[in-house]
């Protein structure tokens, strides 16, 4: 993928897999690219329909779907119904620490786990090609408050 953007990335897979990059999707991905962090389909929805109201959650969704596919897009199921995307392209490996109060949420990234996790796979006689890791807990603003989890 060495010298393409993560648009054209996501072109090339569309035509690979005999589809077709259309003005909805374009407006969709162009709307994803610009969004950092952890986000619903609701709020790339959202975000999509300022700019282009004729466009339908369900298009979202399935974009949303074909980048988590292409390997632009990562996400996650944080319980309850909720599905949580980030960006997948060019963004360095992390792991996440997840408030179970408040749902906040922070990367983390530990070398020392990274290592561990690959010695942990080897020794079962397998060659990681990727991962994930989530741990849960209370962050510091709901521990101060007194919440208990």
């Amino acid at each position: 993928m060495s010298g393409k953007n993560a648009y054209q990335t996501f072109v090339d897979y569309l035509l690979s897999n005999s589809q077709n990059m259309t003005p909805q999707r374009a407006t969709i991905v162009g709307a994803f690219l610009e969004t950092e962090g952890h986000f619903s389909s609701e709020d790339l929805y959202h975000k999509v329909r300022k700019t282009e109201p004729g466009i339908g959650q369900a298009t979202v969704y399935r974009t949303l779907k074909l980048l988590v596919r292409s390997g632009l897009a990562d996400c996650f199921d944080m319980g309850e119904g909720v599905t949580l995307y980030e960006h997948a392209y060019d963004h360095p490996h992390h792991d996440h620490l997840i408030c179970t109060r408040c749902g906040r949420k922070e990367e983390i990234v530990d070398e020392t786990i990274e290592r561990r996790q690959v010695e942990l796979a080897e020794r079962s006689g397998f060659t990681l090609s990727r991962h994930r890791m989530f741990l849960y807990g209370l962050c510091p603003v709901c521990r101060r408050k007194g919440i208990k989890d």
